[in-house]
């Protein structure tokens, strides 16, 4: 870590955590001499915050640490009752684990603090079994999260970063620029701006990526704000290809283009007063005025379009100008999208029904239901949420086996070095191994001198206490792991001998237990999902691409059928198998790429190709229902436009896996036959399976780079 501002922010929380844990410590220890509250006093700071990466603000910070405290007064309290036995310990420390752990599904916040949680459990679970002091325990880790979260308030805090909200706002400004002037839009600068809202850009603290429906509404207006400003930038890029009327000549061709390309503006200028008002409203937090103009606008669109299909021949607009209608419809259709979303999020509350309802299913669904939905939407052998608190939870309490039953001294090391050690891939795992090792083996020798060159002397060892604190906490994470663990044997060696007598056997100790928690990490992490999420992105992107081509064909039967005859797809099996892609994904980030070859996936293509189809099949049957029968030649040329799109869809899946070598198929024509007539249904269908097609082209490209890393038993990857 070489950056000023996050070396500056380390070293900022390095000095707070120090403040907290050692006014706790000192006061409970040499004013008040209660040794066991001064232990809970100094680890309840270290551990939310040193382990815990709690994002945000420190106002942000300190509420969560309030908040926690709570669950670590239980957690304490359920530790030092099955402190009682063994099998009662690990057991505790199993469901612990898992439930901790699993609480990343919550979002940044409850993922950050999970760790720190655990060792308030970890610390108390340990022998020796004393229920007598479950007061002074308590009092203890009360009086260090409260110092800490005063610290965090008051000493060096945290700056607080721009809300989503905010960058909302800024990104719907530039948006309705581009809408009232298309010509003087800038492609590249539409594309940042969307750029800028993908969450790997925003601060964790600030990213909407919580189960409660605020969140929810604000990841849906990010995504759709993103595409409003992907289809503004194609626009302004295709405008000259639009037919000047001027140029037409005279007569009903040219009437129906002027008319055509007057309804284009006056949609692009609702679009626009509609983007203004939506980031004002997001800006201050009141919800936007009555919704509904621009749903209203769409309609006339719509219907301007099907008099002008349905009327007589030689009125109908050129087709590059009804392809800039389909391009119009398409940005009107995002900006209600993000205008609903928008009000959800400002609004905070349980709304009427808002449709699409599927896409929009939220907003009138009970809190708890929406917590339900993404714990139970979790529960599945395919989410890495699910492989990880797994893995952490095997891992802790194979390491409270371990230590019960060979009564190691200061067992709760085992368990801190698992916790501490554990990554979502064992070559990671593995990684850190030796510098841990290394570094403890410094640590334990620096700390054996210190032992016995100082003795029994309490106060040297109160005298190197905070320094090595300050040392350890601020310029430990600076320098690396090795020197933060060499440190931080150091500091508890400092912390223990003044709680109790010891010896140069404590640093052994701490190098024995270190050691053995590495080897239960690396077992643990080559049992379960050794390759963390390299193997799950692959499964769950053919998954979420099996069940897109399904719903492409689909919406292509509705929007050809007879008017009336046929009902609108359900588009919920791939929103949630989207939802597992995408953890899969951010996870899979998170990681150290395997061979350069295998890094050339495009994955975040998958995603936003599966966004897109998603989009079509609930705006096509929304607008695009035809009035009149479409003609047979005209559906059939739909259908099988769309059965191409879906067999793209399965041969990328298959090649995904490795299921299967299939070569490319034949293209489909993506284009109507000349003799159809110029029915707004034909022109969006066009647009959306052409552009889809194109999308999965470069998806089949990429992968097909990576042939020969394609996961599977004995090859690379796997």
């Amino acid at each position: 870590m070489t950056g000023g501002p996050e070396r500056t922010a380390v070293l900022r929380r390095g000095i707070r955590v120090t403040v907290a844990a050692s006014a706790g410590f000192y006061a409970f220890l040499y004013g008040l001499d209660r040794p066991e509250a001064a232990l809970y006093a100094l680890f309840g700071p270290v551990s939310l915050g040193l382990l815990s990466s709690i994002p945000g603000s420190g106002r942000q910070r300190a509420t969560v640490m309030l908040k926690a405290l709570p669950v670590g007064l239980l957690l304490v309290t359920l530790g030092t009752a099955l402190a009682v036995r063994t099998w009662a310990a690990v057991l505790g420390m199993l469901v612990v684990g898992f439930l901790l752990a699993f609480a990343a599904v919550a979002g940044p916040r409850a993922a950050g603090a999970g760790p720190g949680l655990q060792l308030f459990y970890i610390l108390a679970c340990v022998p020796p079994y004393a229920p007598d002091t479950l007061g002074l325990r308590l009092t203890g880790l009360t009086t260090g999260i409260l110092l800490l979260a005063a610290c965090e308030v008051l000493v060096l805090p945290a700056p607080p970063a721009a809300p989503y909200r905010t960058r909302l706002a800024e990104a719907l400004t530039v948006a309705a620029d581009a809408a009232a002037d298309p010509a003087g839009a800038d492609p590249a600068g539409l594309r940042e701006a969307g750029r800028r809202l993908r969450l790997s850009a925003v601060p964790e603290a600030e990213r909407p990526a919580g189960p409660a429906r605020r969140d929810r509404a604000l990841a849906q207006a990010g995504k759709a704000t993103r595409r409003l400003l992907d289809l503004l930038a194609h626009f302004t890029e295709v405008i000259p290809a639009a037919p000047s009327p001027r140029l037409s000549g005279r007569g009903a061709a040219a009437e129906g283009t002027e008319l055509a390309q007057a309804a284009c503006d006056a949609l692009l200028d609702r679009v626009a007063t509609l983007c203004n008002v939506t980031a004002g409203a997001l800006r201050v937090g009141r919800p936007p005025p009555r919704p509904g103009t621009l749903e209203e606008g769409i309609l006339d669109f719509q219907a301007l379009r099907t008099n002008q299909a349905t009327g007589p021949p030689d009125a109908a607009p050129p087709v590059p100008v009804l392809r800039r209608q389909s391009a119009v419809l398409g940005i009107a259709e995002s900006a209600r999208m993000v205008e609903a979303a928008a009000r959800i999020a400002v609004y905070g509350r349980r709304t009427p029904p808002i449709p699409p309802r599927e896409l929009f299913w939220y907003a009138d669904t009970s809190t708890a239901g929406l917590w339900v939905k993404r714990l139970f939407g979790h529960v599945t052998l395919r989410s890495v949420q699910f492989q990880n608190a797994v893995r952490i939870a095997l891992g802790l309490g194979a390491a409270r086996l371990v230590a019960g039953s060979l009564d190691l001294p200061h067992g709760f090391w085992v368990m801190l070095a698992v916790l501490t050690l554990s990554r979502t891939t064992v070559a990671q795992t593995w990684a850190a191994v030796p510098k841990v090792l290394a570094g403890n083996l410094v640590g334990a020798v620096a700390a054996g001198a210190l032992l016995v060159g100082f003795g029994r002397q309490t106060e040297a060892y109160a005298a190197v206490l905070a320094p090595g604190m300050l040392a350890a906490f601020a310029l430990g994470p600076l320098l690396g792991i090795a020197w933060a663990q060499a440190l931080f044997t150091l500091v508890v060696a400092s912390a223990f001998a003044q709680i109790a007598p010891a010896s140069w056997q404590l640093a052994g100790a701490r190098v024995i237990d270190v050691v053995t928690g590495s080897v239960i990490g690396l077992l643990c992490g080559l049992i379960a999902w050794p390759a963390g999420a390299r193997r799950e992105v692959r499964r769950t992107m053919a998954a979420l691409l099996r069940s897109c081509g399904p719903l492409v064909t689909h919406t292509v039967d509705v929007v050809t059928a007879s008017p009336g005859a046929a009902r609108s797809p359900s588009t919920l099996p791939t929103e949630h198998r989207l939802r597992l892609a995408e953890a899969a994904y951010a996870q899979y980030r998170s990681e150290p790429s395997g061979t350069p070859a295998e890094a050339r996936a495009d994955w975040q293509a998958v995603l936003m190709s599966a966004s897109h189809v998603l989009l079509g099949a609930h705006w096509l049957p929304r607008f695009d229902l035809p009035v009149t029968t479409i003609p047979p030649g005209a559906a059939a040329w739909a259908r099988t436009a769309a059965g191409h799109v879906a067999a793209a869809t399965t041969r990328i899946a298959a090649l995904a896996t490795g299921d299967q070598r299939q070569p490319g198929a034949p293209g489909a024509p993506l284009t109507p036959p000349e003799n159809s007539p110029p029915l707004p249904v034909l022109i969006d269908l066009e647009t959306w399976l052409s552009s889809l097609n194109a999308e999965l082209s470069r998806i089949e490209g990429s992968l097909r780079d990576t042939e020969h890393t394609v996961t599977g038993r004995g090859r690379p990857g796997s």
